[in-house]
């Protein structure tokens, strides 16, 4: 979460959504308050925990949304664009949705990390290569965030799912809308940006 706080601090501000300060304020508070309503116990169930990781997760992925939205605009409507500035902006949307969208698998899967370890086998939103091959198959492996963290990379890259398998109509839905997100940052403002430089 602090490295895609960062990568906001880096957006020129025509593509911050509202002011660059108060969003980021209101992330790093939030953040602040995740870490006091987080239980330390490995299995555990909060409600506050829950609302603060979420109202997080969204208001980053608004921030970041809003990011693209301005640059495809700005593309759209003017005819004199800085390309070098548009390619960094697009890496900088791109890779922040990559860590957002990776919180928001790991978040959702089986009820997040304090109720997977409970969680039964159809209540996973995604099946990995580590529980669906019987050379790897461990019965106490669980994913990290690192494992959900290279979902979304791959799908970020692949605009579809890779090794580890959507189960649940949310996580189809969730990788629909980071592929048609990376589809749009790279495919449409990289290629236009490269364009410009030309």
């Amino acid at each position: 979460m602090l490295v895609a706080i960062f990568l906001q601090l880096l957006l020129p501000d025509r593509y911050v959504f509202g002011s660059r300060y108060l969003l980021i304020g209101a992330e790093v508070l939030l953040l602040v308050a995740m870490s006091f309503t987080t239980p330390k116990e490995r299995i555990f169930k909060s409600l506050s925990r829950r609302i603060n990781v979420f109202l997080l997760i969204i208001l980053t992925s608004v921030a970041n949304g809003y990011g693209l939205v301005q640059v495809t605009r700005h593309l759209l409507q003017s005819g004199h664009v800085n390309g070098r500035d548009l390619i960094l902006t697009a890496v900088n949307i791109y890779l922040t949705n990559i860590i957002i969208f990776g919180l928001w698998y790991w978040e959702m899967d089986a009820g997040g990390p304090g109720q997977r370890l409970l969680a039964a086998k159809h209540e996973q939103d995604f099946l990995f290569p580590q529980n669906q091959h019987e050379d790897y198959k461990h019965p106490h492996w669980q994913p990290t965030f690192i494992d959900y963290l290279y979902v979304s990379s791959t799908n970020a890259m692949a605009f579809s799912p890779t090794d580890t398998m959507p189960l649940s109509r949310r996580a189809k839905m969730l990788m629909l809308a980071q592929a048609t997100l990376s589809l749009i940052s790279i495919a449409l403002v990289a290629a236009r940006a490269v364009n410009v430089l030309h």
